[in-house]
């Protein structure tokens, strides 16, 4: 079984959406956890947007990457750059991945428009966490 970490600045949106929907395809073939260099707990937008989608992730809680720096993690994922350049060192043999989502909770506008910025990042996210299961888990 693999450990897959997926980090962003805060843990509450992007890798909230990314942690669902790898844990939704690569199901008993992986471990996964999201973390922030911060945490700003679980956006509620989020949690919104997944359940459109089927995908419950209002259980997830926002967690510091440094409660995961014993796990021998087999892949990070960072999906916005400030995580990128402050991610921590993992010993081992860890692959590293990166990928700039851009931040849904920076929307501005009507709630139906922020709303929309959300499903557009998480359509994203969807299939390159689909894609990352095919090419590296399944």
């Amino acid at each position: 079984m693999k450990n897959i970490l997926v980090l962003c600045t805060g843990n509450s949106c992007r890798s909230q959406i990314a942690e669902g929907y790898l844990r939704h395809y690569a199901g008993d073939k992986a471990k996964v956890y999201s973390a922030g260099i911060e945490t700003h707990g679980v956006n509620p937008r989020a949690i919104k947007v997944m359940a459109e989608d089927h995908i419950d992730i209002s259980k997830h809680t926002s967690n510091n990457v440094n409660e995961y720096l014993d796990i021998p993690f087999d892949y990070v994922i960072t999906v916005c750059d400030n995580a990128n350049e402050a991610c921590p060192y993992f010993p081992g043999n860890v692959e590293r991945f990166h990928f700039n989502f851009p931040d849904p909770a920076k929307a501005k506008g009507t709630e139906e428009e922020i709303m929309e910025e959300f499903r557009r990042v998480r359509e994203m996210i969807k299939v390159y966490s689909a894609e990352f299961v095919q090419k590296k888990i399944a």
